[in-house]
């Protein structure tokens, strides 16, 4: 399930994405306009900042901006930057994967063989979708009224 945080991280990339590059976004009209705790905006936006995807600008102009293009941030990325692993099973993950400690055979596993079917359905999703792909999304349904 996606965390909380992980949901407010992708909500707040989405409106720097959206946002004019040379006029960063203050926490507070992140948080504001996302509806997202302005302390937990924080932390996340300090995580996020560490991950290279977004820079802090000082100053009177100053506030966040999107440093990796829309289109270089997948679903994917981020899930795995604030909640790690998405994989249902360890023996599944691309980025994490451990052997399951009780398991005989990963071959013989009809477990992982059911999971390891949902998984690639979800990760094809998740690993296509970037941020600019869902604000074009966006803009073809409010153009489709």
């Amino acid at each position: 399930m996606l965390s909380q945080k992980a949901k407010y991280a992708l909500r707040a990339l989405l409106a720097l994405a959206e946002a004019d590059q040379d006029h960063p976004l203050l926490i507070a009209e992140i948080a504001e306009a996302q509806r997202i705790p302005k302390k937990f905006l924080e932390q996340i936006l300090l995580d996020l900042k560490f991950h290279g995807l977004v820079a802090s600008r000082r100053g009177k102009h100053g506030g966040y901006i999107l440093v990796k293009p829309a289109d270089l941030i997948s679903l994917a990325d981020v899930i795995r930057m604030i909640d790690g692993p998405i994989a249902p099973l360890p023996c599944l993950s691309r980025t994490s994967y451990q052997r399951c400690a009780d398991c005989d055979g990963e071959a013989q596993c009809r477990l992982r063989r059911a999971f390891a079917k949902a998984h690639d359905a979800n990760l094809r999703v998740l690993e296509t979708t970037s941020l600019a792909s869902l604000l074009d999304d966006d803009a073809a349904q409010r153009e489709a009224v």
